[in-house]
């Protein structure tokens, strides 16, 4: 009940469905206006279908100059362990790692790594092309909302979240699972957790050491996301703005990243993008536990406009929409897919 009542007052955690309704309307009118629903896919014609379903998060590290992220190596479905360590070992690649869906499902199935064994199992599991990336060693983690339209050669932050990991601290005398339990966060995760760690979860802490949980900034496995849009700097836009026009036809989306500090991150240093999302990108500094519905609304029917905008521009400019049919057929793609995930 106490995981009920913490979901229905916080509505971070509504079904995203339930969430969308109103913007489902602003789409309704872009889509008699565009004549296809699918008019996201002129978003960023880089990428596959915009970045909005069945893009391959390699084809997009690709597109980003490699001095901007982690070694990162595709693997592809049913690749024999023997051939996955071959390839691992000539990337050069080292433990941990970071394993996770070369086309991704909102954090699912995504792993650390820390051993042989534990990619061994990763790849027996896995009925799926996945990543096997080189852990980033910074310790902060945001997401840097973009957007430029085709005609402008300086695009914009339009919002910037901050992640808490889950991280638990000792006291002494608590287990992990007990630490867990104290948090209404963390505790919607224990089953995860439970299934992930197993015994792990009795060790007692020392009295404030930590334990980083779940190493990536992800929302529904537990990270807690702020609104960091203060970060947003005339030097930090310079920044994100140089990185961005070096991505063959990207527009609109979100970099995830790390970073040593913030100082260094607007000198263009000391940070390696974790990932790149394009037109499925949400403004998740609205999942900041401060900010009402009415916030979340009002953000993402700004950021629905700006994709709406640019794909329109790019399409006057030659770029097509997807039909109805290739749209379809994608999404039925992507359905199929999910499911592979799910089931992981």
């Amino acid at each position: 009940m106490k995981r009920f009542f913490h979901k229905l007052l916080h509505w971070e955690y509504w079904p995203m469905h339930l969430v969308y309704i109103p913007i489902y309307f602003q789409w309704a009118y872009y889509w008699l206006r565009c004549g296809t629903i699918f008019f996201f896919n002129a978003a960023n014609p880089g990428i596959k279908n915009g970045g909005f379903f069945m893009e391959s998060k390699k084809q997009i590290y690709n597109l980003i100059p490699p001095q901007y992220y982690p070694k990162t190596e595709l693997i592809r479905q049913g690749t024999p362990f023997s051939e996955v360590m071959k390839i691992t070992e000539k990337a050069g690649l080292s433990f941990p790692l970071i394993a996770k869906p070369d086309i991704g499902l909102r954090g699912s199935a995504v792993k650390k790594i820390e051993n042989l064994k534990q990619l061994q199992s990763y790849a027996e599991k896995a009925h799926f092309d996945y990543l096997l990336q080189q852990l980033i060693p910074y310790p902060n983690e945001i997401g840097v909302f973009y957007v430029r339209y085709p005609h402008e050669k300086t695009g914009r932050i339009t919002g910037i979240v901050a992640k808490e990991f889950l991280i638990v601290t000792g006291d002494g005398k608590s287990n992990i699972e007990t630490l867990i339990q104290k948090n209404p966060r963390h505790e919607m995760q224990l089953e995860k957790l439970r299934a992930e760690y197993g015994p792990e979860l009795q060790v007692v802490l020392a009295q404030g050491e930590q334990r980083n949980l779940v190493p990536y900034g992800n929302h529904i496995r537990g990270a807690k996301f702020l609104d960091h849009s203060h970060f947003i700097t005339p030097k930090l836009n310079q920044v994100i703005n140089e990185v961005c026009l070096q991505i063959p036809g990207f527009y609109f989306g979100r970099l995830d990243l790390m970073y040593n500090n913030l100082k260094d991150l607007e000198a263009g240093k000391n940070f390696s993008i974790v990932e790149l999302n394009g037109a499925a990108s949400e403004p998740t500094h609205i999942y900041d536990p401060r900010h009402s519905i009415f916030f979340a609304w009002w953000e993402l029917s700004r950021h629905i406009r700006y994709m709406f905008e640019i794909s329109v521009a790019n399409h006057k400019s030659g770029i097509p929409y997807l039909s109805h049919q290739a749209g379809m057929n994608e999404y039925r793609e992507h359905q199929k897919h999910n499911q592979k995930i799910l089931n992981f």
